[in-house]
């Protein structure tokens, strides 16, 4: 069925199939936007589509740097670039954004590919105000279904804005990415099928 995950072979390919899911789904809210579409903050919040994507992007980067025990940089320099990444300068590209986040997607892949047990230890950073002071470790299971967590909230909040920039919503957005015909039921998007 559309927008399902494909049936899994065990608890490793469950968890990368479910995390791929929700990074497509968070990809097609940009479907189709400009850069300046993708840019735009469409609801109260500050949040954008481009930096939604960008921000998922580092995250989830982030915690393969702390599932692999890349030394954290200083917590200021982490805030900064935290900040940053919610948002595309005006020098990057919605495509930009995308390609970042398949080069991480890919990352993601061949780091978990090599770890033999989801049950290794990833110790919690120490001096991470976000992070539990009474927990000594995850797991790098509890990494991926923490990343399918954040990666669907996010993909919720993409879809809201993208909604609101011009009427695009995830079933039409996802025919029209892969080339459905129209039906009954479903009239993939277009540019010219959305309220002006």
């Amino acid at each position: 069925m559309a927008g399902n995950v494909r049936p899994v072979s065990d608890e490793r390919d469950g968890l990368l199939s479910f995390l791929a899911q929700q990074r497509y789904v968070l990809k097609l809210a940009a479907y189709g936007l400009t850069d300046e579409q993708a840019r735009l903050t469409s609801t109260k919040s500050t949040l954008t589509v481009g930096g939604l994507i960008k921000h998922v992007a580092t995250v989830e980067n982030s915690w393969l740097d702390t599932v692999l025990q890349v030394p954290q940089k200083p917590f200021e320099e982490s805030v900064a670039e935290y900040a940053s990444a919610h948002r595309l300068s005006p020098d990057e590209t919605v495509q930009d954004a995308l390609a970042r986040y398949d080069e991480v997607a890919a990352r993601t892949a061949e780091v978990v590919a090599g770890i033999a047990d989801l049950g290794q230890a990833v110790p919690v950073p120490k001096g991470v105000p976000w992070f539990p002071k009474d927990v000594e470790a995850w797991s790098v299971r509890w990494v991926l279904l923490h990343l399918i967590q954040e990666t669907a909230r996010h993909a919720g909040h993409a879809d809201i804005l993208r909604e609101h920039i011009d009427g695009g919503t995830a079933m039409p957005l996802m025919a029209a990415a892969e080339g459905w015909p129209e039906s009954p039921w479903i009239k993939p998007w277009t540019p010219e099928s959305q309220p002006t």
